[in-house]
């Protein structure tokens, strides 16, 4: 097993500047407005004006860097240009050609391809299909052109407009710039309030441990987080083991993510039992690393037993030392495979009463070449049989005597380059299977569970305090009671 580097560590926070869409844009607008004034002349003499347009464009950049526009939203991200033309504003087409061309080239060919052949090994003609996926995208990263391109779009143009106009020494209209700002807030602002309401509801009051005395504790708890597979494409493939785990054992088939549906967000949750507004990560891009709360790492700890994830370098910025970081950089046929066998390494030298893993490789192929093709089914069904090994390896080296076996994604994956974040379609509902010697047999719990759920669960099954801000209760509809086990 390859761990990741520091330099790895570094370089995925800093990937994620251009990978997030909050700040891809203003440093994408930033860059190609620079570049444009290079290739045009600039002069020492310019850059008065330059540097005091940029400050009159800021506001509307904070705005749009503030909100995202994700799903149908998008939509209405056109109207600002259309109120900017018809107020006067110029549009400058050299300006907006370089911009479109630069965004595709990054997207389509450095991203799609360049990035994607270096990391995992995609072949050289990914743009062939990557840019319909930058098309169809849904979710608020740099690769959402439909959100991405009214942007920038906008931005450059406005900025334009301003500089040129300082340049030919005229005045500037307080009154023109603070009208069509607050129409842009304004209609941003009503979106947001009256539309954007598809988050999940949260739970409100701290779990509890469950008034039921019978319950079964676990020596151990494993689980396995297929990262980004989508439930309705898992239903499609050919899993015989995972269906064999669903049949011994407790499916969830209403298993709700959280929002945003950012890997790092969703483990951070899944694994302190909170949201994001308590644990503090809010996307991928970590400004302040670690959490604000407790993780069920940290419970464990209290009553002496011993936690560990296995996962790619990202979830560092959650976790920190609990997490032993696996490199990403690496063939995508070989990731899992290499995580497996990084997974029996630490089972055999750290023994641990709880042990999560990462498997990346259906994620990252969702990201590189869509979830609507065989390829996407394929990672799955090689993760079916990875999953297979690892619990045979599991038993033979006797881990599974007394251990409840957990099998979930942290998120699903839309359409376009295998979105997630915003809960688009595939996105919100993730398989949620539960196996072990105290789980019920083939019981389906269709009622919503939330994956909050999932930290409190593993400190009651461990016999260990729940993290201090959990709030999702414990999955009981899963465990045996008493009587069920003497029937067996």
């Amino acid at each position: 097993m390859k761990r990741a580097s520091k330099f790895e560590k570094i370089a995925a926070r800093c990937w994620n500047l251009l990978n997030e869409g909050k700040p891809f844009t203003p440093i994408f607008v930033i860059g190609t407005f620079l570049l444009y004034q290079f290739i045009a002349g600039l002069q020492l003499s310019y850059l008065g004006p330059l540097i005091l347009s940029f400050f009159i464009v800021l506001p509307l950049m904070i705005l749009y860097f503030f909100y995202d526009f994700p799903l149908f939203l998008r939509n209405y991200l056109w109207i600002p240009i259309v109120i900017y033309l018809v107020i006067g504003g110029e549009w400058f087409n050299a300006l907006s050609l370089i911009a479109l061309g630069l965004y595709f080239f990054f997207t389509v060919f450095f991203w799609g391809t360049f990035y994607y052949h270096l990391r995992i090994g995609t072949t050289w003609w990914n743009f062939k299909r990557f840019w319909k996926l930058v098309l169809k995208h849904s979710d608020s990263t740099s690769g959402n052109a439909q959100e991405q391109l009214p942007k920038f779009l906008l931005l450059v143009n406005v900025w334009q407009f301003t500089y040129v106009t300082l340049l030919q020494g005229q005045s500037l209209s307080t009154i023109w710039y603070g009208s069509f700002y607050a129409v842009v807030f304004l209609l941003a602002f009503i979106l947001h309030r009256y539309l954007f309401d598809w988050k999940p509801k949260m739970y409100d009051q701290l779990a509890v441990v469950p008034d039921i005395e019978d319950l079964p504790k676990s020596e151990k708890v494993i689980v396995v987080v297929i990262d980004g597979m989508r439930k309705e494409r898992f239903y499609e493939a050919r899993t015989p083991f995972l269906d064999k785990l669903k049949e011994q054992g407790t499916e969830y088939t209403n298993m709700e993510t959280v929002y945003p549906a950012r890997t790092v967000v969703c483990f951070s949750s899944m694994f302190t039992g909170t949201y994001p507004h308590e644990h503090g990560i809010k996307s991928n891009m970590v400004w302040k690393l670690g959490i604000k709360v407790e993780s069920i790492f940290d419970s464990l700890r209290k009553i002496g037993k011993k936690g560990r994830l296995l996962g790619i370098a990202h979830l560092v910025d959650s976790f920190g030392s609990d997490v032993d970081p696996i490199t990403a950089v690496m063939k995508h046929d070989e990731a899992d495979r290499k995580t497996i066998d990084g997974a029996k390494e630490i089972m055999r030298s750290e023994n641990p009463d709880l042990f999560v893993v990462q498997l990346i490789g259906t994620d990252q192929i969702g990201h590189s070449r869509g979830v609507l093709y065989d390829d996407y089914i394929e990672k799955i069904e090689e993760a079916d049989r990875l999953v297979e090994e690892f619990v045979e390896f599991l038993h033979e080296e006797g881990y599974m005597k007394n251990t409840t076996f957990i099998v979930c994604a942290d998120h699903g994956q839309a359409d376009g380059i295998g979105g997630h974040g915003h809960l688009d379609e595939g996105e919100r509902f993730v398989p949620f299977i539960m196996h072990g010697p105290d789980i019920v047999k083939g019981k389906k719990v269709e009622e919503k569970r939330s994956l909050v759920s999932l930290a409190s669960t593993i400190a009651f099954l461990l016999g260990a305090p729940f993290p201090d801000h959990a709030k999702g209760p414990v999955l009981t509809e899963a465990f045996k009671r008493k009587d069920q086990n003497e029937h067996e």
